[in-house]
């Protein structure tokens, strides 16, 4: 989809300048090799897990790297010190590189490796001032007082 096209978006939404590109990387996302094969989970609301079929693997051979709302897994196989001769060979243990990309204020809350699944544990953390909010509308108009702002607790405090 080309940026002209999100011309009309651009009108109603604000801040979202950057969409355009992460369309772009979603379309170069999509078009990797399906290497290796894994899942997204929404967990709840806020939760998210991704689990990676990495069997072959060990936990020396897999980095993880989280960066500027996007998450890398990489696999590098060691050569095995010994020569096999398989008959079959259908488990694919080859490098790979798979990115994920973040949305903002998702971070990483931890990971684990067992029975050949990597799962990676993603969690999403709005600040405070992203939290729904009610704001008080004044009475006066030339009232030179700071505005009331009633959090989700429905306490009321002075905006700063």
């Amino acid at each position: 989809m080309a940026t002209n096209e999100l011309n009309p978006l651009y009108r109603t939404l604000v801040g979202f300048d950057r969409i355009a590109s992460l369309m772009d990387q979603a379309a170069r996302l999509d078009a990797a090799p399906g290497y290796p094969p894994f899942n997204v989970e929404q967990v709840d609301e806020d939760s998210f897990r991704i689990e990676l079929a990495v069997a072959g693997f060990g936990q020396d051979d897999l980095t993880i790297e989280f960066k500027q709302n996007s998450l890398v897994v990489t696999g590098t196989r060691k050569q095995p010190e010994t020569q096999r001769n398989f008959l079959h060979r259908g488990i694919a243990e080859r490098s790979f590189e798979r990115r994920f990309g973040l949305a903002d204020h998702v971070r990483v809350a931890g990971a684990k490796l067992e029975n050949g699944l990597l799962t990676i544990e993603l969690i999403r953390e709005l600040p405070e001032i992203m939290k729904p909010r009610k704001i008080e509308i004044g009475t006066h108009a030339g009232a030179k007082s700071k505005p009331k702002v009633v959090d989700a607790a429905n306490d009321e405090t002075e905006a700063a």
